[in-house]
């Protein structure tokens, strides 16, 4: 068994966005391998970013290759595993099939777990390093290292790419955008969602859903619509497609929208940028600055605004593969009890209670909204989930 990475320092895990990957979801990945390609033996197998070589044990492969950017790494791999080819190489940049002696006839599979790192974010933005980001590539350089790698997978025409990525790259639209080279020329035909949690040295406060992605170089690719109808099979809990809910964003603006009021608009509140349900965990709903992520809300909107803030108040309620998502509503239900959204938003809030909205107040809004959540949650994820509302 592979050993963590430990020469790295907690800052260079981050700056690096590199994590071991645990044994058995390695298991998991080459699983998936078996059950999609037939002839192992017809392919060359590479870790652009190998670590200490937890995926260069399969033996199936006519050649196995491994290449990362950190020396020590490539030294511990080296004592790990045998009859593999290691590179000590930038695999963002001057991205070429010759960096590793592989003919452009030979059949490729790209394994791994890349580093992700979104350098956008602001979690833990205090001690990031952002000069890596000027050793890319120009046609893979995007806010995030992991979406890198997989435009650099398709520079090296894989076959075959199976890595575990954040289910973030599909599922939000502009991440999915940005990955245009890749989408355009690979299908997702097999994969499974697994917990940020298996990872022993990610944060322990907050899970984030990890896809295990299985690609296959088509000329079709996809586009947005596969990706909301593709039915995810998720770790211990069934499946989950992105059509099947309905989301906020179809109701409200989650950006700041200064340039789009008119004179006549006349907004009742301030409301923080809308991100994702995770995003909503650590950032605020209603605000009283105007800033750069200021949302003026006007009065036909309120409701939706209310219905986030207290969406927020049950987000710990929601399963962690739904976290990369849009807050969910159902809107035909919504409605009937919106006027309790409003009248709790209002009692709850420290920041609406201080403004001079008024609404009647509502018997019972407490109970009623939590029915509202329990029936969401049973009709779009199970009885499972709406037993913890």
């Amino acid at each position: 068994m592979v050993e963590s990475q430990k020469h790295l320092s907690h800052k260079s895990q981050i700056d690096l966005g590199s994590f071991y990957t645990p044994s058995h979801l390695v298991k998991i990945a080459f699983e998936i391998i078996d059950r999609n390609i037939d002839d192992l033996s017809a392919l060359s197998l590479i870790d652009t970013s190998c670590g200490y070589g937890s995926f260069l044990h399969d033996k199936h492969f006519g050649r196995v290759v491994g290449v990362d950017i950190d020396n020590k790494a490539i030294d511990e791999a080296k004592k790990n595993v045998q009859n593999v080819e290691f590179f000590v190489e930038n695999s963002l940049n001057n991205i070429s099939r010759k960096n590793y002696q592989i003919a452009d006839s030979e059949k490729l599979v790209i394994v791994g777990n890349p580093p992700y790192n979104d350098t956008t974010s602001i979690i833990r933005q205090d001690i990031k390093d952002k000069s890596a980001a000027n050793e890319v590539d120009s046609d893979v350089k995007t806010r995030d290292f992991g979406m890198s790698f997989l435009l650099s997978y398709n520079k090296l025409k894989a076959d075959y790419v199976c890595v575990l990525h954040p289910l973030s790259y599909l599922v939000k639209k502009s991440n999915f955008v940005l990955l245009k080279d890749f989408i355009g020329n690979y299908q997702l035909i097999d994969g499974l969602i697994v917990s940020s949690h298996e990872f022993s040295d990610t944060s322990r406060s907050m899970a984030f859903p990890i896809l295990i992605a299985f690609y296959k170089r088509d000329k079709i690719g996809m586009d947005y619509e596969y990706i909301k109808n593709y039915e995810f099979r998720v770790k211990d809990d069934g499946t989950f497609r992105l059509s099947d809910f309905d989301t906020i964003a179809n109701y409200v603006q989650k950006y700041p929208n200064r340039k789009y009021l008119n004179e006549r608009d006349k907004p009742v509140a301030k409301f923080w940028t809308l991100r994702d349900i995770n995003a909503l965990r650590r950032n605020r709903t209603f605000i009283e600055d105007d800033t750069y992520n200021t949302v003026y809300v006007l009065a036909e909107k309120l409701p939706y605004y209310c219905y986030i803030d207290i969406f927020k108040q049950y987000v710990d309620k929601m399963p962690y593969f739904i976290g990369n998502c849009d807050v969910i509503i159902d809107n035909d239900e919504f409605l009937k009890v919106r006027e309790c959204f409003i009248y709790q938003s209002l009692k709850t809030n420290p920041i609406l209670r201080k403004s001079r909205l008024k609404f009647r107040k509502v018997p019972d809004a407490k109970h009623k909204i939590d029915n509202y959540f329990e029936t969401l949650l049973t009709n779009k994820l199970g009885e499972k989930y709406a037993a913890n509302c």
